[in-house]
């Protein structure tokens, strides 16, 4: 795909910086932070509807993943974050998304988390939120934030969203901080720009919607674009740099309209 991100060899193996015996009692790698290109680790544990949560078996082989990074319940921003989640469960399904919360609490302080954000949001949390109340998962992940420490004095855990392709790896993280609520009405529009850039290898420019044009990676030759889209379909954009300088590649940028949007019939046809 023809985007600026750090990508990891499939077959790599998981980036770690050391062994821990894991909560699950396994020895296990602790891993770096993960990034884009990262194989996500797969997360065992308690949720606040289960002792046996295996994240893998939960996001399933063909579906994508969201994931929510918390440092705790009962915060008021993670609140607010998990009713505008929880309200738009049908968008999420929508694009074939599992959603995934974690905050560094029991299952029942999850529960009773719950009920408060039903009350102050209006929307019910039935999506699992995974348990860490020893933050051992959080240093496991190497997701904890060293500069940012609750009233105890311990590293909080970064507050990113993750989201995986089926195959587990990371498509896209955003970290934000304690004070700014997450936008969800960007993350799914970077939901549907990852999506259509997986299945139709293209890229998504500048404030792109749903819709809207699309960009033809760079790994494509132009016969090739041409033979997958039709000549008539593309728009190549003709930029000063390419007529003087041999060193640009001809035709970088080429427009073509959003795949996955299906020509209305004209009337009278």
């Amino acid at each position: 795909m023809g985007n600026c991100q750090r990508g990891r060899p499939r077959d790599a193996e998981p980036l770690h910086t050391g062994t821990r015996t894991s909560p699950d009692s396994k020895l296990l790698q602790v891993h770096d932070r993960p990034t884009i290109g990262d194989v996500f680790p797969n997360l065992k544990g308690s949720t606040q509807l289960s002792d046996d949560f295996d994240l893998y078996e939960y996001i399933g082989n063909d579906k994508w993943g969201l994931i929510f990074m918390h440092p705790g319940d009962f915060t008021p921003v993670c609140t607010t974050e998990l009713g505008a989640a929880a309200g738009l469960a049908s968008e999420f399904e929508k694009r074939n998304v599992s959603v995934v919360g974690f905050s560094c609490n029991n299952a029942q302080s999850h529960r009773d988390w719950i009920v408060d954000i039903k009350v102050a949001t209006g929307e019910q949390v039935n999506f699992p939120l995974f348990c860490d109340p020893d933050r051992s998962h959080a240093k496991w992940l190497g997701i904890l934030d060293q500069n940012n420490r609750d009233r105890k004095g311990l590293p909080m855990t970064v507050r990113s969203v993750y989201v995986l392709k089926p195959n587990k790896e990371v498509a896209l993280v955003i970290t934000y901080p304690a004070s700014t609520g997450r936008n969800m009405n960007e993350i799914l529009r970077v939901i549907d720009s990852l999506q259509v850039s997986h299945e139709y290898e293209v890229g998504t420019p500048a404030n792109w919607t749903p819709g809207g044009r699309v960009l033809i990676n760079a790994t494509l030759s132009d016969n090739q674009a041409e033979g997958r889209y039709g000549r008539e379909q593309i728009e190549y954009v003709d930029v000063p740099s390419e007529r003087f300088s041999g060193a640009i590649r001809r035709h970088y940028l080429r427009y073509v309209n959003d795949p996955t949007v299906k020509e209305q019939p004209q009337e009278g046809t």
